[in-house]
């Protein structure tokens, strides 16, 4: 599967600087206390980049009066969105789409509008996602007319990205462009507009809407400041979220991350875990490895990424590296065909041991890597050769800027084929973090490619590009 990334637009009118980048297992969320507000009118709106799925807890929004009174919208295990509220243990109204939603490389855009003065019941909660109204529900409960919401309630709690009072239900993922009206349901045409040339749907500018008494607008702007209010005083307590949690993977330029859909090496045996926004790969087998694979694929044009060794405890793993479409869709068949490096002469790894791998064979190649050091991947499409860097320096004395001369890459190839960027992982103690451009660690000098896109260790080659929908949209 080739995935070119929602908002594939190289000029989207309106840009959204930063997301803010949600992990399960660190607890993360937002929080702040509501003042007295409408409790029949308001709208919810907000980007969303998925980071798991099947999950039942994945919280996105919840206005809590108590443990059997709240409003909330989240996705459930089955993947499918409910907006739901619990009336003194019972159910005040609920709406589950039958449609799923299971991209992990797509930024959906969540709008539930909230009216319960129509006279239609249908009309009193409205959900759209990326702009069309959803109809198609699984369960469809609506509330009677002006009913009062369990919202905007005074001294009560609001929480994004948890239902914390049980001590889980984290939300897994990005966020962006978080808005709540309190006293207005929005058309949706006040929160986005389809694209005149790609048709896509694009956030437009908020700023300017009735955010009432309740109402935020949360850009992540501020990395000291990620719970700043941008529309008025509303801030929200941060928990657990630092500045390396403020990503420029945006809903008007979405970045690569590994995808978890594709991330098997054997039928029905998954050996790694996906944490940080799905940037972060860790083993969790004694015996196997597991493989994972850019969202993002390339058949032209000229890309880089860098890779931080967090644990690499092998002489053969972590190994990281490219490899074609067609093995990643067979990554089941043949035997290690998913793999790095195995399989195919189309398809290289760099392994801690200093050797490179090539269609499974390892032949002696640079230096030696270990637990903390950044490897860098260069791979040209249009001339077709892989280059690596460790530290910053290009191994074997490659120059990923020779063009048609391939000047001492580690693989040569013939253009045409889709590529993904990827990396491979042994036993529960091999720990990788993948910064496509948006790291999920800390970066010392930061530097951009020649869009001025990316915030990477080392410099990119000239005339490479960090992997993310604007540049595809120009390169790829």
């Amino acid at each position: 599967m080739i995935i070119l990334g929602t908002n594939s637009i190289k000029d989207t009118g309106f840009d959204v600087a930063n997301s803010l980048r949600f992990n399960t297992g660190s607890s993360d969320y937002l929080n702040r206390t509501a003042t007295s507000g409408n409790r029949q009118v308001a709208t919810f709106s907000g980007w969303l980049k998925k980071g798991s799925n099947g999950v039942d807890t994945n919280r996105v929004f919840l206005e809590y009066n108590s443990g059997t009174n709240y409003f909330e919208i989240r996705w459930r295990d089955a993947d499918n969105l409910r907006i739901y509220e619990e009336l003194n243990g019972g159910t005040g109204f609920e709406l589950i789409t039958n449609r799923l939603f299971r991209d992990p490389s797509a930024w959906y855009h969540i709008v539930v509008a909230i009216d319960t003065t129509q006279g239609t019941a249908a009309n009193r909660i409205k959900l759209y996602v990326n702009g069309v109204q959803e109809t198609s529900f699984a369960t469809e409960t609506y509330p009677s007319q002006n009913y009062n919401v369990q919202m905007n309630v005074a001294n009560k709690a609001v929480q994004i990205g948890a239902y914390s009072f049980s001590g889980s239900n984290y939300f897994n993922g990005y966020m962006s462009e978080m808005v709540w009206l309190d006293g207005t349901a929005a058309a949706i045409t006040d929160l986005g507009e389809f694209d005149e040339d790609s048709g896509i749907w694009k956030p437009i500018n908020v700023s300017g809407l009735t955010f009432g008494n309740n109402g935020f607008y949360l850009d992540f702007e501020d990395s000291s400041a990620l719970g700043n209010d941008a529309a008025g005083s509303n801030n929200f307590t941060v928990n657990n979220l630092t500045a390396i949690d403020q990503s420029i993977d945006s809903c008007t330029n979405n970045f690569a991350t590994l995808n978890p859909l594709a991330g098997r090496n054997n039928p029905n045996a998954y050996y790694a875990t996906f944490s940080e926004g799905n940037l972060k790969l860790v083993g969790n087998s004694s015996t196997n490895n597991g493989n994972a694979f850019s969202t993002m694929a390339f058949n032209t044009g000229k890309w880089y990424c860098e890779v931080k060794m967090v644990d690499a405890d092998n002489s053969l793993f972590p190994c990281v590296g490219v490899i074609t479409e067609d093995l990643v869709a067979s990554a089941n068949s043949p035997s290690n065909a998913g793999q790095i490096g195995q399989n195919d002469s189309d398809t290289v790894a760099y392994a801690p041991d200093g050797e490179k791998v090539v269609g499974g064979t390892e032949s002696s190649y640079g230096d030696t890597f270990t637990n903390n050091d950044i490897i860098g991947i260069a791979i040209d499409c249009d001339n077709g050769a892989v280059y690596f860097s460790k530290n910053g320096t290009f191994q074997a004395s490659g120059d990923p800027t020779s063009g048609a001369s391939k000047t001492n890459a580690a693989m040569t190839f013939t253009p045409g084929k889709y590529y993904f960027f990827g990396g491979s992982v042994y036993k529960n103690t091999n720990d990788i973090e993948f910064n496509f451009g948006s790291p999920p660690f800390a970066i010392s000098s930061g530097n951009t490619d020649g869009n001025g896109y990316g915030n990477m260790e080392f410099s990119v080659p000239s005339g490479y590009y960090i992997l993310n929908s604007k540049n595809l949209a120009e390169y790829g």
